[in-house]
């Protein structure tokens, strides 16, 4: 593994040392994983087309609804028929 070697705001490093410390690991392993995350989301957000990118996260589902089932509803609401 390579060595890598960052400037941060004091303050920055102390809460990064003490999140790490509750996580039960390393800053180093800290900021591994959190490039990671990066990485995968960006894999992600760059397989939807620009327009659903945009609509990403607009609205939050109730929860325990899925996003078919109020499809479903608003449909049915729509074309006035019962689902």
């Amino acid at each position: 593994m390579k060595k890598l070697t960052l400037n941060a705001d004091e303050t920055i490093i102390e809460k990064a040392k003490m999140l790490a410390e509750e996580e039960g690991t390393s800053v180093s392993a800290l900021f591994e994983r959190y490039v990671r995350m990066l990485i995968a989301r960006r894999r992600t957000s760059q397989s939807l087309g620009p327009i659903a990118r945009k609509a990403a996260g607009v609205i939050s589902l109730p929860r325990g609804k899925l996003a078919r089932h109020i499809l479903e509803e608003a449909l049915a609401e729509k074309y006035k028929i019962d689902p």
